[in-house]
């Protein structure tokens, strides 16, 4: 279970870039996993604050967004692969808008840079998945949330 922010102002998007598979940096949407017992309404107000500075409030829960991926798992001892795993993750998408704090990157993180993104740019940036999904749910605001 994760929180992720859609935070959309004068024609931009507010994305956080992380390191990527292989090296290769992709913009992500500024968020992560609930902790056990977190509130996924916390969740996104404490991720957000992390990885971009700024203090958020949720305005809306956009939707959510199920995904589903198996893959082997990580290398084990002599290099064999211990085995498949399938991860099915469960993110839930908010509109916030900012409340206080100042734009900085997060620092020892899982992201190393957040800035404003022009929403006619996003089409040509190396980005995961989720941003489209989340930029979709922020546009049409499905009754269903999907």
């Amino acid at each position: 279970m994760a929180a992720y922010a859609i935070c959309v102002r004068d024609g931009q998007v507010l994305l956080a870039r992380s390191p990527g598979p292989g090296g290769v940096p992709e913009w992500v949407l500024p968020g992560g996993g609930t902790e056990h017992g977190e509130d996924p309404h916390d969740t996104v107000v404490r991720e957000a604050e992390e990885e971009t500075g700024y203090r958020v409030e949720p305005t809306a829960l956009l939707g959510v967004d199920s995904h589903r991926v198996t893959r082997p798992s990580r290398v084990g001892p002599g290099g064999l692969l211990r085995r498949t795993v399938d991860h099915h993750g469960v993110r839930l998408v908010y509109e916030v808008r900012i409340t206080g704090g100042a734009l900085h990157p997060e620092v020892g993180g899982s992201t190393d840079l957040a800035a404003w993104q022009d929403l006619t740019a996003v089409p040509g940036l190396t980005r995961v998945p989720l941003v489209d999904a989340g930029l979709r749910l922020w546009r049409e605001r499905p009754p269903t949330g999907r």
